[in-house]
């Protein structure tokens, strides 16, 4: 029972990816492992899912340096017509698994989902609902789904805010 007052976070990777390395203004990459120790220590993260496209074995170095930095690496299952494509829909998969988490009554307490996919808008209503949601994490605040604006603050907050990103930022040299 000592997971019960732990709460799990999902990572919709192509999301986080997307919305910090590769925005048009301010670039900034995300240091894994700071990451990680953020969730678990602001958040009381005990385990956080990162869900990603599986690119193929030139990537695999990505897929190490996420489970080293302590994540469990979840990838998206699709067919050979998929490889190369750009983007990998992973919304229903991180849905899913939560989904299963809850109906198995899996015991953790709640859930810190990181992405800005309005997507995500009804789950995140039904985890209110269920009071299970922690807090939904924005890679980029500003891009965010107009759709979570009617949560209200408290039940979200921006990785691109300067205070988080200090903190998680992969520092750029002098």
């Amino acid at each position: 029972m000592e997971d019960q007052n732990k709460n799990y976070a999902f990572i919709d990777g192509q999301n986080l990816y997307m919305a910090t390395a590769k925005r048009s203004i301010d670039p900034w990459k995300i240091n894994l492992e700071r990451l990680r120790v953020y969730l678990q220590q602001k958040y009381n993260v005990s385990k956080a899912f990162y869900f990603l496209g599986y690119l193929d074995e030139s990537q695999q170095s990505l897929y190490e340096n996420i489970q080293t930095a302590g994540f469990i690496l979840v990838f998206r299952e699709h067919t050979s017509l998929m490889l190369g494509k750009k983007k990998v829909n992973i919304d229903s998969d991180i849905i899913l698994h939560i989904m299963k988490k809850l109906y198995y009554k899996e015991v953790f307490n709640k859930i810190v989902l990181v992405s800005g996919d309005g997507d995500y808008k009804q789950l995140i209503d039904f985890l209110i609902t269920e009071n299970k949601l922690e807090k939904i994490l924005f890679p980029d605040g500003k891009r965010a789904s107009s759709l979570y604006k009617k949560l209200g603050a408290p039940r979200f907050a921006a990785l691109d805010e300067i205070y988080t990103r200090k903190k998680i930022e992969i520092k750029k040299a002098p």
